[in-house]
């Protein structure tokens, strides 16, 4: 994770935020993870919520005002000084620098949300059972995939490898992790899924 962390580190010393994008540009990102995305979060004041890839805070500046408790997590700390130049105004908004695979991070989220980071994970199954393991029952898991195909990031000065999500293969984790897939859709740039932590889990309902 250390390549991933240099890069988002060297995007931000090239002033590279997000949240900061001209409109335009913001239009375009939204065909990763646009309205319809946040609308299936199901935000509400009641819920605890948890983004795995936080970044400068791209979309948490949208979902953290609408939850009772917000956590983001991100490799970057150049990057989490950026988010909190944008969210620390809200007192119950906690960002986390570390990966996301072995930090430790509080139970029962309500929603949990990623885009555009499992990219970045080659252990795709055991992210996925790690948010799940964090859901409470009947809490929901929104992942967007990069539909793009390639083994790498080409940023011209730069290059950083990544590990192309295959909706197959997501759709597969999902599964094994016990969580139901709710919806599956496309957008001209991603495959989405919205899973769902049951009420009765599969061994449950067994016995």
């Amino acid at each position: 994770m250390n390549d991933v962390r240099a890069h988002y580190d060297r995007l931000i010393d090239e002033n590279n935020d997000p949240v900061l994008d001209p409109p335009e540009l913001k239009a375009y990102m939204d065909l990763w993870d646009g309205q319809d995305f946040i609308d299936r979060m199901a935000l509400a004041p009641d819920k605890k919520v948890l983004e795995i890839g936080v970044g400068t805070g791209r979309l948490a500046v949208h979902a953290a005002p609408r939850c009772g408790e917000f956590y983001g997590v991100d490799l970057s700390e150049k990057t989490l000084i950026r988010a909190r130049e944008h969210l620390g105004h809200l007192p119950h908004v906690h960002l986390i620098c570390g990966d996301f695979l072995s930090c430790d991070l509080p139970m029962d989220f309500d929603v949990i949300y990623s885009s555009l980071t499992f990219m970045h994970i080659p252990e795709k199954q055991a992210a996925i059972s790690k948010a799940a393991a964090l859901l409470k029952k009947g809490g929901r898991f929104l992942l967007s995939l990069d539909k793009n195909p390639s083994p790498v990031i080409d940023m011209g000065t730069w290059q950083l490898p990544v590990f192309p999500d295959d909706p197959g293969q997501i759709r597969g984790c999902l599964m094994a992790a016990d969580l139901e897939i709710r919806e599956a859709y496309e957008t001209e740039m991603a495959h989405i899924f919205l899973a769902v932590r049951p009420e009765i889990s599969a061994a449950e309902s067994d016995n």
